[in-house]
């Protein structure tokens, strides 16, 4: 195996304190493949490699990692990052992780605090530590020496006015704070998101990182918002996207699987193709109950001419736009949807070509009668476009 620190080197920082606290404080990957050494089974792969630089450049950049299961990044990001950011240069004193379960919170409060125990380096030159369970209910290990605290925690435990002496917590760290079943339904998809902007952002400071470790999940999870957020600048930060095998047929990680027939060994093991595909190639698997899929999507700028325009034959046009009422303003009620769309030709040869100003929220009826005529006036061309609604009940 490719040895990241020289014998020569790993044998002086075995002896000499000083030697090695100086390397690992200023190096993460020194740090990780020192005291983790005992988790490095293969080659350290080069994603693993940008993975821990992201991690160790900044102490204030926020930084949005996905890849593959098995890829070791809870092992890097949320078992050994917070030691070091404690320990090393960047000097965190709060440190708090963030899961969606208090079980899930628990496991990594558990990982952590074993490699204190059993790490009898780390334990030396970290330590003492001692584990708290502080008023809100969150586990904490607490490093008096650094005047430091490292706390665990589930989403459904309120982190508002959270602070260790004078310090606001300076780290977060998400580590799969979704699962499927919480990304089935769009109200719970909202709910996270708006837990990471509402609860826990707030609850830091202004150079508070935050670091979150996921999959992608679902077309709209606070994954993908947040890449979307990226992308159009609406938020700062660096998103990495790591599957096993990248567009290119290429492995990411060779270490540990070298050859096709050992990839092809892993992809056995797995239950069903679709947790292949989204668990280690990171790809989006709609669900049985998805109605529109993403491929089945094509964007215009403009409504492209039909065969019968171009031969100078008049079509027919027209516009409709579908409304479907809801009128209950409860979180788990349904939203009134109103789509409008462009009609080009009669029968069986028309065709449809859905238009923008999509309309999807919790409105009363007043508001739904505001936002019938705003469409109204932005679709009425040549003649009026023709509202389309069920018959029933509210809606008749």
């Amino acid at each position: 195996m490719t040895k990241i620190i020289e014998t020569t080197l790993v044998n002086k920082m075995m002896k000499d304190k000083l030697v090695r606290t100086s390397i690992t404080k200023d190096s993460f990957l020194y740090f990780f493949h020192f005291y983790y050494a005992h988790y490095v089974k293969y080659d350290t792969a080069d994603f693993q490699k940008e993975i821990i630089h992201h991690l160790e450049k900044s102490h204030k950049e926020d930084l949005y990692i996905v890849a593959f299961r098995g890829s070791g990044k809870s092992t890097m990001v949320t078992t050994a990052y917070p030691l070091w950011a404690i320990l090393g240069k960047q000097q965190k004193k709060f440190c708090v992780i963030l899961c969606q379960t208090q079980a899930q919170a628990k496991q990594h409060m558990m990982n952590i605090k074993r490699e204190l125990e059993d790490n009898e380096l780390l334990r030396r030159d970290l330590g003492p530590f001692k584990e708290e369970s502080d008023e809100w209910g969150a586990k904490s290990l607490v490093f008096n020496k650094h005047g430091a605290r490292i706390s665990v925690a589930s989403t459904d435990q309120s982190i508002r006015g959270l602070r260790h002496h004078e310090h606001r917590p300076d780290l977060f760290i998400c580590d799969d704070v979704e699962d499927v079943q919480s990304t089935k339904t769009r109200e719970s998809r909202a709910k996270t998101y708006s837990w990471l902007h509402s609860e826990v952002i707030p609850a830091g400071d202004k150079d508070t990182r935050l670091i979150v470790v996921g999959n992608l999940l679902h077309e709209d999870s606070m994954l993908m918002r947040i890449k979307n957020d990226i992308d159009l600048n609406k938020a700062r930060g660096v998103f990495k996207e790591y599957p096993l095998i990248d567009e290119n047929g290429v492995c990411l990680w060779p270490g540990k699987y070298p050859t096709k027939e050992a990839l092809e060994e892993e992809r056995l093991k797995i239950a069903n193709e679709i947790a292949w595909q989204r668990e280690y190639l990171l790809r989006i698997i709609p669900s049985d109950e998805q109605v529109i899929h993403r491929e089945w999507i094509h964007y215009y700028d403009e409504v492209p001419l039909n065969k019968k325009d171009t031969d100078g034959w008049a079509m027919s046009k027209s516009i409709r736009i579908g409304v479907d009422l809801a009128i209950s303003q409860t979180e788990t009620a349904d939203y009134t949807a109103m789509v409008a769309g462009k009609i080009i030709g009669d029968g069986r040869t028309s065709e449809i070509y859905i238009l923008p100003n999509i309309i999807n929220k919790k409105l009363t009826f007043p508001e739904t009668v505001d936002m019938c005529k705003n469409l109204h006036q932005i679709y009425r061309e040549n003649k009026n476009p023709t509202f389309v609604i069920e018959d029933v009940a509210y809606q008749k």
